[in-house]
């Protein structure tokens, strides 16, 4: 009885001071996991150096898949390279940002599609606010004339697709709140006061229309173009109309975070916190709270996982800890560790040269369109990294 009782506290004691060390050590967790991602990202890029107008896109049946920058995820390689260099302050890092980032500059004129504002400010937006060059601006403000030609007054929103026209009038995507960035701070830098009010009505009647009472949002909401009232509310990359796509809860999340912090509007603050509770409270939330793809998904717990919604919930929550009071802060700030001691782990972080030189594994990109599943995605390493440094920052401060 004495030796059980002995070989407990033994492993209590052990069990506390592995739980003491592993606090003490995140800094050290995220110095590596930059190191990493350095590493990997400079392979990818000189991998595709020669490729002209080439850019990643994913690593699919053991093949490097690439896109030009007309994909949606363009800027986002251009965006990691801009954010390691930041953190690293690699010369070597830098040509390649300055590079990848050229790659993307003609979709300043892109008027077909709501993508135009992840395609420019993850990439020339790090750009320009890293270096401050002139010309990075231009490119930037071209942009958002751009995509804010994609407004409708009477509806209120920016159109997200223009496809499948017989289904939709006037479809908009959750997606959509991320493309809000690039307008307001366009606004803050011309002083056009356009693109600052575009963003308000896109995030004010995405929350009056996406969101269900549970606070769970559709994927797609088409509107009637002579109401201005939608018509649909579906899905197009989740389980079904009535499921919770959960990278599609991670973009609201990300996106009214940053409509708080751009506005200091409070009701954008009670949503991200609101919607943050929803996502973390779900009972289908793994405990590593790496979700599934769809928080519905059939097949749980054993459907698939996708890093890259862990990947902007963890970035959204680290910067929207900063918005609130103290127990919420502590909480927020547990459940983005946990999410990136568990993606810079061995389970998600690929070594180095294999991956197709991406920084993560298991991510989904769409499942009912059988599109790139359980692989990594450039846009999962951006938010990843990105997450990274945020919270990289916040223990400097403390």
């Amino acid at each position: 009885m004495r030796l059980k009782l002995k070989m407990l506290v033994a492993c209590f004691v052990l069990v506390s001071i592995h739980s003491i060390s592993a606090k003490k050590s995140l800094n050290v967790v995220i110095d590596k996991a930059l190191q990493h991602a350095t590493e990997q990202s400079l392979l990818m890029a000189k991998s595709l150096e020669n490729e002209v107008g080439k850019l990643p896109r994913s690593y699919v049946n053991g093949k490097l898949t690439t896109s030009d920058s007309r994909w949606w995820c363009s800027g986002y390689f251009p965006g990691v390279l801009w954010y390691l260099f930041e953190n690293s302050k690699n010369n070597e890092v830098l040509k390649y940002a300055e590079e990848f980032t050229a790659r993307v500059e003609r979709e300043k004129y892109t008027t077909d599609n709501h993508d135009v504002g992840l395609m420019i400010y993850c990439s020339f937006g790090n750009g320009y606010r890293i270096t401050k060059k002139p010309a990075y601006r231009e490119v930037i403000l071209t942009a958002a004339e751009s995509l804010s030609s994609r407004y409708n007054e009477k509806v209120g929103l920016i159109r997200s697709w223009d496809f499948n026209k017989s289904q939709w009038q006037y479809p908009v995507i959750i997606d959509n709140m991320m493309n809000l960035d690039l307008l307001l701070w366009a606004s803050k830098e011309s002083g056009n006061q356009r693109f600052r009010n575009i963003s308000i009505s896109h995030a004010n009647k995405t929350m009056k229309h996406h969101y269900r009472l549970d606070m769970s949002c559709y994927h797609v909401v088409s509107y009637d173009t002579i109401t201005g009232l939608p018509h649909k509310k579906q899905t197009s990359q989740g389980a079904s109309d009535s499921s919770s796509w959960s990278r599609g809860q991670a973009w609201g999340l990300y996106g009214y975070t940053l409509m708080y912090r751009e506005t200091k509007d409070v009701h954008y603050l009670e949503m991200a916190k609101k919607i943050a509770n929803y996502i973390f409270n779900h009972p289908n939330m793994p405990s590593d709270y790496i979700p599934y793809w769809d928080f519905n998904a059939p097949g749980i717990p054993n459907a698939k996982r996708d890093a890259s919604a862990a990947s902007i919930m963890a970035s959204a929550l680290t910067e929207l800890s900063g918005y609130v009071e103290k127990p919420l802060r502590k909480k927020y700030l547990k459940i983005a560790e946990i999410q990136l001691r568990t993606l810079a782990s061995p389970e998600y972080t690929a070594n180095i040269g294999e991956n197709g030189n991406f920084i993560l594994k298991h991510s989904v990109s769409s499942i009912p369109h059988k599109s790139e599943v359980d692989v990594p995605l450039t846009y999962a390493d951006y938010y990843y990294v990105e997450a990274l440094l945020r919270m990289k920052s916040l223990l400097r401060k403390k």
